[in-house]
């Protein structure tokens, strides 16, 4: 067996079509990732071991989609024997059914899978085809609300700097309303705490706004919350940076995504950046909807 350097890693790239796979492509290679699409799945290894030999391909990016007739178990016995000599990684792309209508639509063109059947038929047959690969993925993003630019950019995020070891932590709030995040690896509800909406004079502030912090932290049981759920995340990021995990996403939510959830989720955000190893920023995907 090739014995690859320590620093050599494979990406794969899969997902839903039209979820955004050539966007992150294009943004992987503009970071130095040598990219290669739509490679047949049993010529992962030999390319990996080829760029062992040579120690050129630091950086491997592979995108695979539904054309190249992809059946979990092979997938999985593929990243299995790519794991024996490299660092892998599974990135998963997705986005809302009606989302996906709406990318087809704009470009007119078929889906792989729907044959002579509607667009939303072919894009439900790929997401039942699909649905172990996602839940076994280690990275999800959900691009349901994302353009072209911000896909880049939170593939730069991602995945640049990538020599930091660690977890990069991303605490995001949310509202209820507008539904859960989809690709989050953790959600918290914020809804047991009063909400600010009531107050007049902090109705139209936002948790940014200091009052509203101050009014969000001193409520019965936020301190106590706060204590006990970062001292619980402890050895959860802790065991994300054991078993390789770099990226996770804490969501945090209340019903609009605008007081309770913003404050906490920067109070959270401060305290989890004091644990070993865990780098953290914070996005608000609601705040400004209402």
């Amino acid at each position: 067996m090739t014995v690859h350097s320590p620093d050599q890693e494979f990406l794969i790239v899969t997902g839903m079509s039209g979820a955004g796979r050539s966007t992150v492509a294009n943004a992987l290679e503009d970071l130095g990732w040598y990219v290669v699409d739509n490679l047949p799945l049993a010529m992962l290894p030999t390319l990996a071991d080829m760029a062992g030999k040579s120690g050129a391909l630091p950086k491997i990016a592979a995108v695979i989609d539904i054309r190249g007739n992809m059946v979990y178990e092979e997938i999985q016995a593929t990243i299995t024997e790519l794991s024996e000599s490299t660092k892998v990684r599974v990135v998963f792309l997705d986005a809302a059914d009606d989302v996906l209508v709406r990318r087809y639509e704009a470009v007119r063109r078929p889906h792989p899978l729907q044959r002579d059947a509607s667009l939303s038929e072919g894009i439900k047959r790929e997401r039942e085809h699909l649905l172990e690969l996602r839940a076994t993925s280690d990275v999800v993003i959900d691009t349901s609300r994302y353009n072209v630019h911000d896909l880049s950019n939170q593939t730069r995020e991602l995945f640049s700097d990538e020599d930091t070891p660690g977890l990069k932590l991303t605490v995001q709030s949310f509202g209820f309303k507008y539904g859960a995040p989809t690709d989050a690896d953790l959600i918290v509800d914020m809804r047991f705490i009063p909400n600010p909406f009531w107050d007049p004079e902090l109705r139209p502030l936002t948790g940014q706004d200091p009052a509203v912090q101050e009014y969000v932290l001193e409520q019965e049981g936020v301190a106590e919350f706060l204590d006990h759920y970062v001292a619980a995340l402890a050895p959860v990021t802790a065991g994300f940076q054991r078993e390789n995990k770099r990226h996770a996403s804490l969501a945090v939510g209340c019903t609009g995504g605008k007081h309770r959830s913003v404050a906490m989720a920067r109070e959270l955000a401060d305290r989890l950046a004091a644990l070993p190893g865990v780098s953290v920023s914070v996005t608000n995907r609601d705040l400004g909807r209402e």
